[in-house]
């Protein structure tokens, strides 16, 4: 027996159900973006690998990205995330675009990852950015978005929290820890590495890093330090936006979240389920020098990105995928009785699709009861029937597949019929 070839390692076949679910999220995207009133744009799914290696971190570029030389032996890569994607395009035409911008997309990124529950190598990405304001009003207002799509999703402040912290906050407590200027980026990615590895392990990598025991026991009491914010003007200014918008319940204040990627440089936040099962749903920040760094002028800019594996998982675990979601888009069947009843059962799914109603027509002359079946499990709501007795008077039923219930009706009254029955049981 021939065996069946597989999907490659690490990829997703989406059938119906898993692209209804992802077609869901990107209305869900699209309409929490434009309330905002951000535009949507794309980008190339490949890149120079040099627009990664300048700021994203070398465990992006080195380990993570699928890296391969095109036919004139420049590197590229198949995109790994969005952001320096977004910047380039900026830089392109900075002098021709409107500011500040608010923009967001959607789209496939790839990463070389180890393959485990809420980590895939191909996925979905949701990237949402405001290019040229530097405000805590503008870092709440990203906040804001982020808060509004979770709550769109049905998650409650006690399911799911953005966590939100400071790099400046940080490098200015980091310099009371009398950690060098040429150490604090590496004080930043230890700080980075705590929740990724139990708390002895982590103390021993610190050390190994090159910090002292004192800056070591300095770093833990920083950590535990939930009030810290209050120390830093720009996050209290934050956070009394949110709480004007009525949305701080979700969000609080985490001096272990840093964001691994070097080109953040401001306040920067993770969303995680409260009861820290899967990664992070969503990350971002403040990366004010990425536009100028890749060849632009400066540019302060924010923004988060949210990947649909794990939002995926939190939407099954709390259950709150709608229901029917994989049901067939047509609202109504069009049945065929017999051989013979073809031509007419054709005529009449073109007259409904013609005025605006999603209509299937079954493809064989079969039993009724089969047809019936049929357009129940696939969710169709109504079935046209039309055999020799109906086809001799002018005459066709329709059949509500939920209920059973039948009609019998002209043919010339059989779309507002229709209509009517659908408005009925949608108000319902």
């Amino acid at each position: 027996m021939k065996q069946t070839i597989q999907s490659l390692k690490g990829t997703r076949d989406f059938y119906p159900y898993e692209m209804a679910v992802r077609n869901w999220l990107y209305e869900t995207i699209r309409r929490v973006s434009e309330s905002f009133g951000y535009q949507e744009w794309d980008g190339p799914f490949l890149e120079s690998i040099e627009l990664y290696a300048a700021k994203s971190g070398e465990e992006l570029v080195k380990e993570q990205s699928y890296v391969f030389p095109d036919r004139g032996g420049d590197l590229i890569t198949l995109r790994p995330e969005l952001t320096p994607t977004l910047a380039r395009m900026v830089a392109q035409r900075q002098k021709q675009l409107v500011f500040p911008l608010r923009w967001w997309t959607w789209g496939p990124c790839w990463r070389y990852e180890r393959p485990q529950k809420g980590r895939t190598r191909e996925f979905f990405q949701w990237n949402i950015d405001l290019i040229g304001v530097d405000t805590p009003q503008a870092d709440a207002e990203i906040a804001a978005i982020a808060v509004s799509f979770l709550k769109a999703l049905g998650f409650s402040a006690d399911q799911v929290n953005l966590l939100v912290n400071d790099r400046r906050l940080m490098d200015q407590e980091l310099q009371t820890l009398d950690i060098r200027p040429e150490k604090r980026a590496e004080a930043l990615r230890i700080i980075d590495k705590r929740d990724k590895m139990p708390h002895a392990q982590w103390i021993d990598f610190a050390l190994f890093s090159g910090l002292t025991h004192e800056q070591v026991d300095g770093l833990v009491i920083l950590l535990a330090n939930q009030d810290l914010w209050h120390k830093s003007e720009r996050l209290v200014k934050f956070f009394n936006a949110l709480q004007n918008m009525g949305l701080s319940e979700y969000v609080r204040f985490s001096p272990d979240i840093i964001r691994g990627l070097d080109y953040y440089t401001g306040i920067v936040f993770e969303s995680w389920d409260r009861d820290g099962e899967f990664r992070a749903v969503m990350g971002g920040g403040r990366y004010d020098n990425l536009v100028s760094d890749i060849g632009g002028e400066p540019l302060p800019a924010i923004g988060f990105a949210m990947g649909e594996v794990v939002t995926s998982l939190l939407l099954h675990k709390f259950g709150r995928i709608p229901p029917n979601l994989d049901r067939s888009p047509a609202d109504v069947l069009v049945t065929v009785f017999d051989e013979n009843s073809f031509p007419a059962s054709i005529e009449i799914s073109s007259t409904l699709r013609q005025s605006g109603l999603k209509t299937a027509l079954y493809p064989e002359a079969t039993k009724l009861s089969r047809q019936f079946r049929y357009g129940d499990r696939m969710g169709i709501r109504l079935a046209v029937i039309q055999g020799p007795d109906e086809l001799a008077t002018g005459q066709i039923a329709v059949k509500n597949l939920s209920t059973g219930e039948q009609v019998n009706l002209p043919v010339s009254h059989l779309v507002d019929a229709i209509r009517q029955m659908l408005a009925h049981e949608s108000a319902s």
